[in-house]
């Protein structure tokens, strides 16, 4: 029987053995390390989300004529009536959902109850389906709204086209869907948009317009851009504004309330 320290067959030291790795298990390692590290980086980039505005706090408070809640969803419900309307509302990518409580808070004065989901990675992209959990817990609501801004009307606009007998409007702030719902008939849409956004400016708008329905409701905002749907402050690759942001958003809750028969 052989000694485990053989002379005559000695142990290479792990130095040699490191070396005698094949190529490709080094160039696989290699890989490994750097998929790790670009998987690092895509995450702290979706993580570094674009924080509320101070002046948009105050919309997360409860008033007496709206109540505000923010779990499990941040949750804006009229007061002292009977709610038939509800509009959930996809944040855009990496801005963080509390920057469209004063939006949320105007609707819900209006009488619509407004629920804007966090999404994972602030990316609405990589949930669109998180309206199912919020119809199904709210059976209440006989008529659903689903809508976003940005990356997050996009992911709003896939979460119509895969359940198309669940949502009977659909709102798109600065947006337009990924796949064609033009034929469906039976969906009303509005979409709203800046003269001035400079991240998907009116002439992309335009060129998109065939993947709506023809009865779609468009509302150009006259000298709008694209970060003033919100309130997380400027936005980089937009252009400047020539109106002020609570003149875009006070001409956004207009054409939302005239939608869906609210003003």
């Amino acid at each position: 029987m052989a000694h485990l320290h053989d002379p005559k067959n000695p142990i290479p030291p792990l130095s040699v053995l490191k070396r005698r790795r094949p190529f490709w298990m080094r160039l696989l390692t290699m890989f490994a390390a750097l998929l790790l590290v670009f998987a690092a980086v895509v995450v702290f980039w979706a993580l570094n989300a674009a924080p509320p505005m101070e002046a948009a706090l105050a919309s997360l408070q409860s008033t007496d004529t709206v109540a505000v809640t923010s779990e499990p969803w941040l949750t804006f419900q009229p007061h002292g009536q009977s709610v038939q309307q509800g509009f959930i509302f996809y944040p855009g990518g990496r801005v963080d959902a509390r920057a469209y409580a004063p939006l949320a808070h105007a609707l819900a004065e209006a009488g619509i109850m407004v629920v804007i989901p966090s999404m994972p990675l602030n990316l609405a992209i990589l949930a669109p389906n998180s309206a199912q959990e919020i119809m199904d817990v709210h059976s209440e609501i006989q008529t659903w709204t689903i809508g976003g801004h940005s990356l997050g009307g996009t992911a709003s606009a896939a979460f119509v086209a895969s359940h198309p007998n669940q949502v009977q409007q659909l709102i798109l702030l600065a947006s337009y869907p990924s796949e064609s719902l033009a034929a469906r008939g039976d969906l009303r849409v509005l979409s709203i948009y800046g003269t001035a956004d400079g991240l998907i400016p009116p002439a992309e708008m335009e060129a998109k317009r065939p993947l709506l329905p023809p009865n779609t409701v468009y509302v150009r905002i006259e000298g709008g851009d694209h970060a003033q749907f919100g309130w997380y402050g400027e936005q980089s690759g937009d252009n400047p504004a020539t109106i002020d942001r609570a003149s875009q958003q006070a001409q956004t809750v207009r054409a939302i309330e005239e939608f869906l028969g609210v003003d």
